[in-house]
């Protein structure tokens, strides 16, 4: 999963974060980080206390409600930029067909993403070949929440 340096602190510079990386150049060799390798990016916006001492329903509720007007505030400032966004079902990245059995891997991030969150909204980036997606995702009960945001080529999203 990214690990990004300390998140922004208000939605203007989470949104500000995601527009900057939405034209920044992907690295063009394996750099085995997880966030930022050949054709995408990956950054964590926002991320809640652990639930390691306190899985008490109130804590997470909390938690949880606090990514969502998160969620809402960023999609609802990306809408206006770049118009409406679709949900992209992340399931059939995981790595694991409806049967239960192995499929091909998926492409990063949506890999990353699938291992997390259960779908995320997805952007194409006005004349570009990329999209710019939003998730709420954990990576276990007890971890964090983290809202997500990634970037990607367009080639490795389903068409609709």
């Amino acid at each position: 999963m990214p690990i990004a340096p300390l998140p922004p602190c208000s939605t203007a510079e989470r949104v500000s974060l995601v527009e900057r990386l939405s034209v920044l150049p992907f690295p063009v060799r394996e750099e085995n980080t997880g966030q930022n390798d050949p054709g995408h990016h990956l950054a964590v916006l926002l991320e809640s206390r652990d639930f390691w001492n306190d899985r008490s329903e109130e804590t997470v509720d909390t938690a949880q409600r606090e990514m969502d007007a998160e969620l809402a505030a960023i999609t609802d400032s990306l809408t206006r930029r770049w118009g409406t966004s679709r949900t992209v079902d992340l399931w059939p990245f995981t790595g694991w067909d409806a049967c239960g059995e192995a499929a091909p891997p998926a492409p990063q991030p949506l890999l990353s993403l699938a291992m997390v969150a259960g779908d995320m909204r997805v952007w194409r980036v006005p004349e570009s070949d990329r999209w710019v997606g939003l998730a709420v995702g954990q990576a276990d009960p007890e971890w964090p929440l983290q809202l997500l945001a990634a970037v990607g080529k367009v080639s490795v999203l389903p068409s609709r």
